[in-house]
């Protein structure tokens, strides 16, 4: 099972959920913004993996970031997505706004 650390705060995480949860996709949610405890063990991915190394450069978060039943992380649930064969679903009437200081994105 896949383990998503991102919080209900940020669009790309929620668009993220609602794609897993659509196709049937098994998850388990870890809102860093809820619990210390996951925000913790999302820190110390953060902080070890390099795969966040290019966003942070770009002060990005980098949620959501999927850990897979290998150990494995990933940051860009879209393209996992579409390695699958599967369509990145929008919600019909959901409009969101940008995260990040700029207004140009999380």
């Amino acid at each position: 099972m896949i383990k998503i650390y991102g919080s209900k705060m940020c669009p790309d995480c929620r668009a993220c959920e609602f794609n897993f949860k659509n196709y049937g996709i098994e998850y388990e949610y870890l809102d860093v913004t809820e619990s210390l405890k996951n925000l913790k063990q999302f820190l110390i991915y953060r902080d070890s993996d390099k795969i966040f190394d290019r966003l942070k450069a770009i002060h990005d978060i980098g949620l959501p970031a999927c850990v897979g039943d290998d150990g494995k992380i990933f940051t860009d649930w879209e393209s996992f997505l579409k390695e699958k064969g599967l369509k990145v679903l929008t919600e019909e009437g959901v409009t969101v706004q940008a995260c990040s200081l700029d207004r140009k994105g999380c």
